[in-house]
């Protein structure tokens, strides 16, 4: 009978540990690698220049960077520094001055979107409480690369992330982005790719200590998940971005423009070549994302299926513009019923059980004061001059 070789099962046993430690390396250095990826080279290759300017970029991005787990028994996902940047055109920065962390992005000179950020966001007109477009706090060309340029915005977040919670936040974010879309085209700006990704939100009041600008569930420091507060409560304020695609009009400048790029394919007299009412196909755009994004995604919105209608009019010579959508709008509010200001927004698939566990959460997070307050925002202002 052939012997078991019991000093052979203790070195496996004895081995384990210490393959287990060295799969766990392993997969550590395949997932944090000790080098940045390619996307995040010309702003390792920047920090400097950006420093210079005011704008201080995160560790990983300094010149001399070295792992902070190299060498330790630390753990990649703990640090800070072991989160990576994806996007190549796109990266958070701190303002040195008080420590307010923006967004640097990078465009191609041969874009319009600095210029029309700047008009948009100047002195004359950045100070409008009706304006929404992003604001711009810096402009500047690539020191290396002298065909791009880059802007530096304030760091917002998807205005749906998180979701929205109660009726009276959808309420609210539909005014205020016709509100800017009225604003936008009073001063003759097109912005020709209204959609979800191009709005976003300072969410500062709802994430009161700030998150992470790319694990943006976790804190700053990337070390905990938040839980953000309720915007109901604690008022969000939305902005209009990306004018990449957008168009500045002159004063006596038509807007009846062919050869259009990044419109909303689904506008009904969309054509490449065909001259369109350009305004037009901005308000059939904001309303296809009140559609999609409220309408077809929650349940009890049915009090706004006739304006949503009346944003997407077939025909473009019966379309309202921006500003006589905003007006409408500034009717309808008044007669929904202040009530259902906190009734929780529920969606299709949500099981009884889900059902009557988060109608009890909304209802114990119920303020008359906010309510109040969405009833006496967003005064129409379009005489400014």
């Amino acid at each position: 009978m052939a012997a078991i070789s019991v000093p052979q099962k203790q070195n496996d046993s004895l081995g384990k540990p210490s393959t287990q430690r060295k799969t766990r390396q392993e997969l550590n250095d395949r997932r944090y690698p000790k080098i940045i990826n390619k996307n995040e080279i010309i702003w390792r290759d920047r920090y400097n220049f950006f420093l210079e300017r005011g704008w201080e970029l995160r560790p990983r991005y300094r010149p001399d960077w070295k792992p902070s787990w190299a060498g330790t028994s630390t753990n990649p996902v703990d640090c800070e520094d072991s989160i990576s940047n994806i996007i190549s055109i796109i990266l958070d920065a701190k303002r040195v001055t008080d420590g307010l962390i923006v967004c640097l992005k990078r465009v191609t000179c041969r874009s319009k979107e600095v210029q029309i950020g700047n008009f948009l966001s100047s002195p004359e007109l950045g100070g409008y409480p009706d304006n929404h477009c992003v604001p711009i706090l810096d402009s500047f060309q690539d020191p290396l690369s002298p065909e791009f340029e880059y802007i530096v915005m304030p760091f917002l977040r998807p205005f749906d992330d998180p979701d929205f919670w109660v009726v009276g936040e959808i309420i609210d974010f539909i005014g205020q982005m016709l509100e800017g879309l009225a604003f936008m085209h009073l001063h003759r700006v097109y912005h020709g790719d209204l959609n979800g990704s191009n709005i976003m939100m300072d969410a500062r009041p709802i994430y009161p200590d700030g998150w992470h600008p790319v694990m943006r569930y976790a804190s700053v420091d990337g070390a905990s998940v938040l839980k953000p507060l309720a915007r109901i409560d604690h008022p969000v304020r939305y902005y209009i971005i990306d004018y990449d695609c957008s168009i500045m009009l002159l004063p006596n400048e038509s807007h009846f423009i062919s050869d259009l790029d990044g419109q909303d394919k689904e506008i009904p007299e969309f054509s490449p070549k065909k001259p369109l009412d350009v305004f037009k196909l901005d308000v059939f755009a904001l309303g296809n994302i009140f559609l999609k994004n409220f309408h077809q995604k929650y349940l009890g919105l049915g009090f706004l299926v006739e304006f949503i209608n009346y944003m997407m009019t077939r025909d473009p010579t019966n379309r309202p513009t921006a500003q006589e959508a905003f007006r409408r709008w500034q009717n309808v509010k008044p007669t929904i019923n202040p009530s259902m200001m906190h009734w929780r927004l529920r969606k299709p698939d949500e099981s009884i059980g889900e059902r009557v566990a988060l109608d009890t959460y909304a209802m114990a997070h119920h303020g008359i004061q906010s309510v109040k307050r969405l009833f006496q925002a967003q005064v129409f202002h379009v005489d400014h001059h």
